[in-house]
């Protein structure tokens, strides 16, 4: 039987997260314990006009060396705003949970899954698609190394190999396969075209230094 509380000796409530911070956490983070986060952005000085919505919004995305300008929800991914709003769709939405890689860019240099990334946080930053890699009727010296080595099967999964390469090289010129095999590691071809993929990706190597440029 539970035990009367001793109305002289009340239960102090323990420190940490409480089960309404908790929930409310959830609803501000979308899925993840928020109340660090809300407690970050209040040490940071985070200011409550900031916050944006829920309404669409003018933004402006810089992408691969153009400002774009749009409106959308700041509900909205880096990849919707991509696909749906701005008809670029090499990068593909697969999984949409950021696990398989299909709709990786490369942002300020550095590769991202562009399902999860907010479009409204995208702004200010240096965005990279397969679009920009080379002008129309065009093959990038790794696109050209993808077809080389049959690196695309169904070809799904291609465009964020590609992108994922194109950040690799830029940061390691002269990767070994055990460099490629771990860079790579964050995207998934379904059909199992890895040998290509990596075999691609060291000839891209090879034919970006004979250019003399990855971009």
């Amino acid at each position: 039987m539970r035990s009367k509380r001793d109305p002289h000796n009340p239960v102090r409530p323990k420190p940490g997260y409480s089960r309404r911070g908790f929930m409310r956490g959830v609803g501000v983070g979308g899925g993840v314990l928020g109340t660090g986060l809300l407690e970050r952005d209040a040490q940071a000085g985070t200011a409550p006009g900031s916050v944006v919505g829920p309404g669409a919004v003018p933004i402006t995305l810089n992408i691969n060396g153009k400002p774009v300008n749009l409106t959308v929800e700041p509900r909205v991914t880096l990849s919707n705003a991509l696909r749906e709003h701005l008809g670029m769709t090499g990068s593909k939405r697969v999984c949409d949970r950021g696990t398989c890689g299909g709709c990786t860019v490369l942002m300020n240099g550095k590769t991202v899954y562009s399902c999860s990334v907010l479009a409204v946080d995208a702004q200010g930053k240096n965005i990279e698609t397969i679009e920009g890699l080379a002008a129309p009727g065009q093959l990038h010296p790794i696109s050209q190394a993808f077809w080389n080595h049959d690196g695309q099967q169904c070809g799904y999964c291609t465009s964020g190999f590609v992108m994922a390469v194109k950040g690799l090289l830029d940061e390691h010129p002269n990767p070994t396969m055990e460099d490629v095999k771990h860079e790579l590691g964050g995207n998934l071809c379904r059909c199992g075209a890895y040998m290509g993929i990596r075999k691609a990706a060291l000839e891209a190597a090879k034919a970006v230094k004979q250019g003399g440029k990855n971009g």
